[in-house]
């Protein structure tokens, strides 16, 4: 059965950093896009980052560019997500997500459908 699972949340002070890890497992994820998507208390699901099969080409929200830097190991089956200078409205649960389909979807509302696997996700707390 298809798996993801995140690691690497936690609680730091604003301008800190924090590395976050997903494994795949249970499907060939190298034929999968990669996808971090977050949602912070109160508020719905919004896309961060998207990684594509060869790991070369990325999208970024407009929130995190330059700051957050998503990055895949293929032989480890394993996604990454460099956060770089945290801001505590970074605060949030962030999941990782495949699908085939690789794009941006943009600043809007994310669906659990629109994405098909998902990791049962970390907490990321900044502090300020």
């Amino acid at each position: 059965q298809a798996q993801l699972v995140e690691s690497g949340g936690g609680s730091v002070q604003a301008g800190g950093s924090l590395r976050l890890s997903c494994v795949a497992s249970g499907r060939t994820f190298g034929l999968y896009a990669m996808n971090w998507i977050r949602q912070a208390p109160g508020k719905e699901r919004e896309f961060v980052a998207a990684i594509d099969r060869s790991g070369l080409i990325t999208f970024y929200a407009a929130s995190v560019k330059g700051r957050f830097t998503a990055s895949r190991d293929v032989a480890k089956n394993t996604v990454y997500l460099q956060m770089n200078s945290l801001k505590s409205e970074d605060t949030a649960v962030y999941y990782c997500a495949a699908d085939r389909l690789f794009r941006d979807p943009g600043p809007r509302s994310i669906g659990h459908q629109e994405y098909q696997y998902w990791g049962q996700g970390t907490q990321v707390t900044v502090s300020s």
